[in-house]
């Protein structure tokens, strides 16, 4: 093949059309538990996080809730994926080598944002929230007590049992409920056999089992590592526990001239992809984890342990 601009503007345009289809056609599962939100500048601040507004009945004037500042931002970071390519490859006429990886780079581009979100939720016993606590802990402050969405207990029926308790009993600081109800199961590989029999099973130990479809299994491959762990989410408000926020979405690009020092100095053909995003934590009442490093004892009544006894 000659190596000209109009080859080269072929081989950019198949190379776009590998990488678009390649991206559209990969599933994720960020969008389970993650908000989206776009953005327009370098960071946003999320200072109306800190309370969840409630309808009250109109007695007088109108009270205005004010939101507590939080000051809780999200900086964008940027993220690039970038591949070369041969001049003598294309000499030879043997780019089609190249689809492959240009299909890999589509995948990968569409897979970034679950790398985000769920990477959240495997450090969130440690990240912090707008409140200045970690997202799963027991000194997240409501008024003037204290109230915890972090247990240690492995996932059991019973250890389910009392976090989406835990998580429904949720009330504001006048004591209203917050009307939670937990919706998915987020687990690693490892637990996914456990996860199925709660939300799955006709009976658990030649007992009826009332769990069954009370919430949806998530299996995330990126939670692997952390296989104890395990997270109970509440995704149905307008809010879902965790953000993704887009400043620029994945593009594909290429460095294809010849004063490009890369050409010029390497005969080599730059095509990537490049974007601008990040994650962040949204309220930790939506959600609840579980370290996984206790074994949780069973009980007669799951329904009645204390989830604060865990800790």
């Amino acid at each position: 093949m000659i190596v000209n601009q109009q080859a080269l503007r072929g081989i950019y345009t198949g190379f776009k059309t590998l990488f678009n289809k390649a991206f559209d056609e990969t599933k994720t599962q960020w969008e389970k538990v993650a908000t989206k939100v776009p953005s327009t500048t370098g960071e946003e601040n999320y200072k109306w996080l800190g309370r969840i507004p409630r309808m009250r009945e109109w007695i007088g004037d109108r009270q205005i809730q004010n939101l507590e500042a939080s000051d809780y931002t999200v900086k964008n970071k940027d993220f690039e994926l970038t591949v070369g390519v041969d001049r003598n490859d294309i000499e030879d006429d043997t780019i089609g080598l190249y689809n492959p990886v240009i299909q890999d780079i589509g995948q990968s581009s569409a897979t970034f944002p679950d790398e985000l979100v769920f990477d959240l939720l495997k450090n969130g016993f440690k990240n912090k929230c707008y409140d200045g606590q970690p997202f799963f802990s027991d000194s997240h402050k409501v008024g003037k007590k204290f109230v915890s969405n972090k247990g240690k207990k492995k996932l059991t029926p019973e250890s389910y049992a009392a976090a989406r308790t835990a998580m429904m009993s949720l009330t504001d600081e006048k004591e209203k409920s917050l009307k939670i109800i937990p919706d998915i199961l987020a687990v690693a590989p490892a637990n996914e056999n456990m996860g199925k029999m709660i939300l799955e099973a006709d009976q658990i130990n030649g007992t009826t089992n009332t769990y069954k479809g009370t919430a949806t299994l998530l299996v995330v491959p990126e939670l692997a590592g952390a296989d104890d762990a395990w997270y109970l989410l509440c995704t149905s408000k307008s809010l879902k526990p965790l953000i993704y926020q887009e400043r620029k979405p994945p593009k594909f690009v290429s460095m294809t001239e010849e004063t490009d020092q890369n050409v010029f100095m390497k005969k080599q053909y730059l095509y990537g992809v490049d974007g601008r995003s990040n994650a962040g934590y949204g309220f930790w009442q939506m959600a609840y984890g579980s370290t996984g490093e206790e074994a949780a004892p069973p009980t007669d009544d799951p329904t009645t342990e204390d989830p604060a006894a865990e800790e």
